[in-house]
């Protein structure tokens, strides 16, 4: 089993900052990719940033120059820093982690964290 632990989420005000943390533990065997998806009322998950064990990283286009994640491969954690957010940004963020283990991929989720941004 996987844990995934989330942290970091709330009520904000527009053009103000945040960051989430999201933590795996247990049987994770070799993490290869880490990452944050977000979903608003009414719509689909979407990607939002994923980071691979190399460091090389993705980020959606409406959060691009706002957001950056990052990771900590020592304690198997990825941050997601949210800088001057937006109503738009309202949406519960969810942690995502790709397992690797004899030879076969396995995805993980957080339970998801509630980011609110007021106008």
């Amino acid at each position: 089993q996987v844990q995934l632990v989330e942290s970091g989420g709330g009520l904000v005000q527009a053009g103000d900052s945040l960051r989430l943390s999201c933590a795996a533990s247990g049987d994770t065997g070799r993490i290869s990719a880490m990452g944050w998806y977000r979903q608003a009322p009414g719509k689909e998950r979407d990607l939002v940033a994923r980071i691979t064990t190399g460091g090389r990283t993705s980020h959606a286009d409406s959060v691009k120059g706002r957001f950056t994640i990052s990771r900590d491969n020592d304690k198997n954690t990825v941050y997601l820093q949210m800088n001057s957010v937006t109503p738009e940004d309202t949406a519960v963020y969810y942690c995502y982690v790709r397992c690797v283990r004899a030879g076969a991929f396995y995805d993980y989720w957080g339970q998801g964290t509630q980011v609110t941004v007021s106008s």
